[in-house]
């Protein structure tokens, strides 16, 4: 038994464990969220989408060949109706993960999420009212989940790969990339209850996974080798000045009036913004405007998401590259990948906006404008973990607290001309007042903790490894 341990954890590391765990989490994240998007274009009855005159209360919705008779405001506010919650769990989420760990936070939203996912179908056919309570609910475990993972990074990624390590929270990409066409398959074959049913059960068996594969960190994951741990744990303390206490209360007034905390927050919620606008309303754009059937619709529907994942991969490789190099300052690498990733979309909604009637161009544009901002990771999406890694959480909460109300608004319109100011203000917000520094309030400098001085980075190191052999009984 022994041995077979010895030989996985020569052929896989903890954190490339860890990684592989956020991917595939993230990736059945999403699926667990735009599932209902396509899904949604063949629960409603045809006669009665295009009857927007009846707003005044949700009709009675009786099934017909599983059908419902839900107008379009009503489809919006069951979409709508996640972000009830999820923006709810973002900051409590985000600090809650500093606090207890993200493997309970991230986990627990993904489980209780796939569960309520396997009984969306009932709630369906119970009552109009309960599928939008139920939404609601899931996008309060949902909600949680993303603030957690900057967490985890700073304990188990080195700084000067953070980049790649954030990527991976991009899978949520390569997750819809997956899911919309898969979905559309299921739906012309099983019927719209089965997306639910099978998304369900995958969530379910990842959750499994995370509690058995993930710790919250390496001094408490039983499998980690000691070189392992120690490589984390020296690169971690050296790359962030092996000096400097946590403070034991979140300095809120010091973040709240931090420049480059707001520069993160604004240019996040006017991305994820255009983001959700196309994740909510593309499904149905491709059938009623450029009228896909239903399989053209999941395939082309995916094809944004994929090409976004792509980006979002190859640039926090570059990222990191050029950080480790000293070619560009954190600051510059934050900068300038921002401006690819927010500009960028900006320009291409202006040509949607003006030649959105042809099809070959819009699949065009979408593709392109969803790559692009897949350099998020490299830019903005990075950066709490860079200014305030011991807050990087409730940084994160706070920026998804405010993309939360743009993804609930996103459902309400779609109009091309509000995403390319708002792609661009996200973008000059960004590249005037981001920063890749350190901040003063991510620790408290002092010449004296619990009573005694602080030793000079060399002894932290020695001691460091003495308490690591310790735990190993080489000591």
């Amino acid at each position: 038994m022994a041995s077979a341990i010895s030989r996985w954890k020569a052929l896989l590391t903890c954190r490339q464990v860890l990684n592989i765990m956020v991917i595939l989490g993230f990736m059945f994240n999403y699926m667990l969220r735009v599932n209902l998007t396509i899904a949604i274009v063949d629960m409603i009855k045809t006669n009665t989408t295009s009857n927007s005159s009846n707003t005044t209360a949700p009709s009675k919705f009786v099934p017909e060949g599983n059908r419902f008779e839900w107008t379009i405001e009503q489809k919006n506010d069951i979409l709508g109706s996640f972000f009830w919650g999820y923006i709810l769990t973002e900051l409590p989420g985000g600090r809650l993960a500093e606090v207890v760990g993200a493997k309970r936070i991230f986990g627990g939203g993904m489980l209780a999420a796939s569960v309520l996912t396997i009984l969306t179908p009932a709630a369906c056919n119970i009552n109009y009212y309960v599928i939008l309570i139920l939404r609601a609910l899931l996008g309060f475990c949902l909600g949680a989940t993303w603030p957690a993972i900057p967490p985890m990074a700073a304990k188990w990624i080195p700084p000067l790969e953070r980049s790649k390590f954030i990527a991976n929270m991009m899978a949520s990409s390569l997750g819809a990339a997956l899911t919309l066409p898969v979905c559309g398959f299921l739906i012309s074959t099983l019927g719209w209850e089965s997306v639910f049913y099978v998304t369900g059960v995958i969530g379910l068996v990842w959750s499994i996974l995370w509690y058995v594969l993930v710790f919250d960190s390496p001094a408490q994951h039983p499998r980690i080798s000691r070189e392992e741990r120690l490589y984390i744990e020296d690169k971690i303390t050296d790359g962030e000045g092996g000096k400097g206490v946590k403070p034991s209360t979140v300095p809120w007034l010091k973040i709240l009036t931090s420049l480059p905390v707001w520069a993160i927050i604004v240019t996040h919620g006017c991305s994820v913004f255009g983001y959700f606008t196309v994740v909510n309303q593309l499904p149905t754009y491709m059938k009623d405007v450029l009228h896909f059937n239903i399989k053209e619709n999941g395939v082309l529907s995916s094809l944004p998401y994929l090409g976004k994942y792509v980006m979002a991969v190859l640039a926090s490789w570059l990222a990191d590259k050029l950080r480790q190099s000293g070619r560009l300052s954190t600051t510059a690498t934050r900068k300038s990948f921002t401006t690819v990733a927010v500009l960028t979309p900006a320009l291409l909604m202006a040509i949607q906006a003006i030649w959105g009637v042809s099809a070959p161009l819009s699949v065009t544009v979408f593709t392109t404008s969803l790559f692009f901002n897949g350099a998020v990771t490299a830019g903005y999406l990075s950066n709490a973990l860079d200014i305030a890694p011991n807050f990087s959480g409730t940084i994160f909460g706070l920026a998804n607290t405010l993309s939360s109300l743009g993804g609930w608004l996103s459902t309400k319109i779609y109009v091309f001309w509000i995403l390319v100011f708002t792609y661009a203000f996200g973008a000059l917000f960004y590249l005037i007042f981001g920063s890749g520094k350190l901040q003063k309030f991510n620790s408290v400098q002092s010449e004296v903790q619990n009573g005694k001085e602080l030793q000079p980075l060399k002894e932290q190191r020695s001691e460091k490894v003495k308490e690591i052999d310790r735990d190993y009984g080489k000591v």
